[in-house]
């Protein structure tokens, strides 16, 4: 009888604690914000950069090019059409950085590439792909103000 009991016991506590792992935190009116599909993922268009064809641009030209590159990054993160960027590590695939554009369409991140100086002076190439993501990658700026002390 006391096994049966201790049984019943566990039975019941290893219920009760499943159920509470297994309770939904969904947010309804964030995941409609992020624009989330039911499994909280969304469309995106990932970008690979890579080293560009100009070889002939000067060291003062280049220092320019990438301080309109990094500008033009701010502005599309800060409109929100770009929700994640960021450079290699020295490679042999002459792979330079990876964009992840907020919009669903090549044609839309075409658009927004074209914005940008080191791409249009051929110093970086853009390789565009569609891209099926999570939906809170679109959070990922608010988090990072948070942690970046400059």
């Amino acid at each position: 009888m006391k096994n049966n009991i201790l049984s019943i016991a566990f039975l019941l506590i290893s219920i009760i604690g499943f159920s509470q792992e297994t309770e939904s935190k969904y947010d309804e009116k964030l995941a409609k914000s992020l624009n989330a599909d039911e499994r909280g993922m969304k469309k995106y268009v990932f970008c690979i950069l890579k080293t560009g064809s100009n070889t002939t641009a000067t060291a003062e030209e280049k220092n320019n090019l990438f301080k309109g590159h990094m500008d033009n990054i701010t502005r599309l993160a800060n409109d929100g059409k770009l929700v994640l960027a960021g450079p290699f590590m020295k490679n042999d695939r002459n792979y330079r950085g990876i964009y992840i554009f907020n919009v669903s369409t090549i044609e839309e991140a075409q658009a927004l590439v074209a914005t940008d100086p080191a791409i249009k002076s051929n110093l970086l190439e853009a390789e565009l792909t569609p891209w099926y993501g999570t939906a809170a990658l679109q959070e990922i700026l608010k988090i990072h103000e948070k942690i970046t002390q400059k």
